[in-house]
Parts: C-alpha cells; sequence; structure tokens
C-alpha cells in the first residue's frame, strides 16, 4: 500500500491545520485502545492505521463520536441475522 502523507490527511480535515488533524487521529487512537476496531485493512501501528483511516474519509470530526455506536449497532444486525439463519 502506497505511503501516507500528513497531506492526504489534512485534505480530508478540510482546514489545513495540523492541530486540528493531530486531535482527530489522537481521538481515534483512543477509540482504538479502548478495544474499537480499525476501519481499514493492514498490520501497521495503530498511528498510521488511524492516519489512513483519516485520510480514506471514513473518520471525521462529523463521525468521531458515532463510530463505537454504529460498529455496536452492525454487530447487533449481524447476531440477529446470524441467529435467524440458524433457524
Amino acid at each position: 500500500m502506497a505511503r501516507i502523507t500528513v497531506e492526504d490527511c489534512l485534505e480530508k480535515v478540510g482546514d489545513d491545520n495540523r492541530f486540528s488533524l493531530i486531535h482527530l487521529a489522537v481521538e481515534r487512537i483512543r477509540q482504538h485502545r479502548n478495544g474499537e476496531p480499525f476501519l481499514t485493512a493492514g498490520k501497521n501501528k495503530e498511528v498510521v492505521m488511524t492516519l489512513r483511516e483519516i485520510a480514506a474519509g471514513e473518520v471525521t470530526f462529523a463521525n468521531i463520536h458515532d463510530l463505537p455506536q454504529q460498529r455496536k449497532a452492525e454487530a447487533a444486525a449481524l447476531e440477529v441475522e446470524s441467529s435467524e439463519n440458524e433457524e
């Protein structure tokens, strides 16, 4: 996979402010350390994986706090679907 750059991430953050990018990345890393899975595949360090999520547009200031709830809802939906398939 191609190298991730700060410029790629700044384009997604929108305000060309590295300070804002750092705050977004730190919040997402906290979520990872609390058990939230990564949204992108790979085997890099958590900082690199987090920056990849931001550069891909999957993590933004608008959805950063909704991501854990979305994951729980998706897991619950999969659980219901699998239990329906077993019957």
